[in-house]
Formats: C-alpha cells, sequence, structure tokens
C-alpha cells in the first residue's frame, strides 16, 4: 500500500495544488437563504432565553445571522444572499412583486458576508416593518404567487459559478406548510404545478433547495401536504424528515461554539464484485491539526483586504478590536517606534 504524506491530507482545500491523492470537489458553497415573512410568521411561538416572546421570524434571522458569523470566522470564501418572501415592498433584478433582497453597499447580492453586512442584518427587526413589510402574498383571487417569486430570484442568483466548483444551495425558512390552502379547483393545480415545476428546473441545474421548517410542540409542520414534492422527499425520507430539520435548526443556533471544517474526500476505493457490479467507498480525514489562522489586514471601511500595507516612520498604534452585537470581546493594541 503507497504511503500518504499527512501533510497533504490535512492541506487546507484552498492551498491544495496537485495531491494526487485527493478528488477536488466543489471548493466554495453558494447559498441563498429564503425566509417567509408572511403575517404568520410573526405570531409568537414560545419564550427565548431571555423571558421575550419570540417569534418564528426571529428564529429565523437567528440561524442566518449565526451562520454569518461563523463563514468570517472560519475565513471562508463562500457566498450568500438573503432573500425575504411574502413582503409588502420588492427588490431584486427581476422587479418581481413579493420578494425582497436584502444587502448594503459595496456588495453584490451574491457575495462573501462582510461586517457590514452582520451588522445592519442583525438591526433589520428595527426596521422590517417600516421598510419592508410583511403581506400575505399567495391568497385565493390573486395570481400572484411569492414563492414562485423567490424561487426564480434565488435561481437567478444561483446562476453564477459552476456546479463543478460551487456547492450550490437554497435553505428555506417557513411555517406555513400549505402555502396554497386557500386555492380551490383548477387555479390551486395550476400555482402548485407551476412551482414545483420552478423548483424542478432548479434542482435539475444542481442547486439543493432545504426546507427548514418552523412550527409549534402542538403544531408539527406538515411536510406532506406540500413541501415533500417541492424538495424531492420520498419514501423513508419524509418520516426522518422532521427530526432531522429540527437538528439542522439547533445546530444552526449552535455552530458558532465550535470550528466547522468540510469533509474532503482523501481517496475513492472501488470494490469489483462481480459481472460490472461495483461499490465506491469514499475514505475521509476524521481527525485533522488545527492551526492559527493567517492575519489579513482589512479596510476599517470597506472591509477589503489591503494588498499593501505601509507605516510612516514615526510613532504609531494600531487598535485591533473583535466586536460582535456592539458587545467588545477582546482589544489589542500595537505600538511602532521610529527606527
Amino acid at each position: 500500500m503507497m504511503d500518504l504524506d499527512p501533510d497533504d491530507i490535512f492541506r487546507d482545500e484552498d492551498d491544495d495544488l496537485g495531491n494526487e491523492f485527493y478528488e477536488k470537489e466543489a471548493t466554495k458553497e453558494l447559498a441563498v437563504y429564503l425566509v417567509d415573512a408572511s403575517p404568520k410568521m410573526f405570531s409568537s411561538t414560545s419564550p427565548n432565553e431571555d423571558g421575550k416572546d419570540e417569534t418564528h421570524f426571529d428564529v429565523a434571522l437567528s440561524c442566518i445571522s449565526q451562520s454569518l458569523k461563523t463563514q468570517i470566522i472560519n475565513r471562508s470564501y463562500d457566498e450568500v444572499a438573503i432573500c425575504f418572501f411574502n413582503t409588502r415592498e420588492k427588490k431584486n433584478l427581476q422587479d418581481l412583486n413579493g420578494v425582497y433582497l436584502f444587502n448594503v453597499a459595496d456588495r453584490d447580492y451574491l457575495d462573501r458576508p462582510t461586517a457590514r453586512l452582520i451588522k445592519e442584518f442583525d438591526l433589520i427587526e428595527e426596521s422590517f416593518t417600516k421598510e419592508i413589510g410583511s403581506k400575505y402574498g399567495i391568497v385565493s383571487g390573486s395570481r400572484e404567487n411569492s414563492l414562485y417569486n423567490a424561487l426564480w430570484v434565488a435561481q437567478a442568483l444561483l446562476r453564477k459559478g459552476s456546479v463543478k466548483t460551487a456547492c450550490k444551495r437554497m435553505l428555506l425558512f417557513t411555517n406555513e406548510d400549505d402555502p396554497f390552502g386557500s386555492f380551490k379547483g383548477a387555479s390551486k393545480i395550476d400555482m402548485i404545478r407551476t412551482t414545483l415545476q420552478r423548483a424542478k428546473d432548479a434542482r435539475d441545474l444542481g442547486i439543493s433547495i432545504e426546507l427548514l421548517p418552523l412550527g409549534r410542540p402542538e403544531e408539527e409542520f406538515n411536510v406532506s401536504l406540500f413541501y415533500a414534492d417541492l424538495i424531492g422527499l420520498e419514501g423513508d425520507e419524509l418520516a426522518q424528515f422532521i427530526p432531522s430539520a429540527g437538528e439542522k435548526l439547533e445546530d444552526m443556533k449552535d455552530q458558532l461554539r465550535k470550528r466547522m471544517f468540510k469533509k474532503r474526500i482523501v481517496r475513492k476505493i472501488n470494490f469489483l464484485i462481480a459481472n460490472g457490479l461495483s461499490i465506491e467507498l469514499n475514505t475521509y480525514a476524521l481527525i485533522r491539526p488545527t492551526v492559527p489562522g493567517a492575519i489579513t489586514w482589512l479596510d476599517s471601511v470597506t472591509n477589503r483586504a489591503l494588498k499593501d500595507w505601509i507605516v510612516s516612520n514615526i510613532d504609531c498604534c494600531f487598535v485591533v478590536t473583535l466586536q460582535f452585537h456592539r458587545k467588545t470581546y477582546w482589544s489589542l493594541k500595537f505600538f511602532q517606534n521610529p527606527s
């Protein structure tokens, strides 16, 4: 058996230039968060850790915020977009009703998360009602279908890059298990058909759609009513879906407490059975050393990496501060004396 170089196995993906034992997979993730902003999402669920009433909309925002912070901490090259649907206002490249893309200046809609994006996103609840607004976008007697529009907007954003180099996902937060429940007859059938076709088109392009259902203990989310067909659940997957989705939500809330590493295939092994039948196994590096991350100097205004760092030959002081939610966790000062 040929020996493997441990340094080669544990090298970061961005540094992997020619490991013959490593099969290159998608090196980054492109994700669009789709958040239902209908009035139903703003009904109180249960008190949070602080004793305040928490809505499903609060839960969705909290999960997304934690994910964005984790991406920055892990020096990730992943790109994200945040899209609300069932909104009063509209803001998207297709000018579709009921869909609002949240973003900040100096950033594309689908781009790497920035400190400014996280800061303004954490304050969105204070301005959401005034600037964006909530509205039932799928109601009987109307031809507006905000869920269809949201899938269309997300699919257009995820045309960026190739499925060979990027994993593309939509993550959908909602507590409405029957979005077309107010419709009847032919109009309901047509609404469901067109929405499912839009989802199928996205999956055919290599885009996965993940549902993060938000339900109450006494009112379980019934994925069989509609979303099982939208995300492609079949057989035993239906029974296992709700428990696994709940675990995924908890993981999104808690992932800041741990550093996440993407799985990477070290080698593929083919077992030939007989008559052309074979089984393929992927082997992974389960344990890897952790090393301090490289220092990247950022512009204090744009949060972009500085390409050239020039220090004048005078007394100066640098202050580096880590701050989340306006709370300072640590601050370091560095002094430079003239040579």
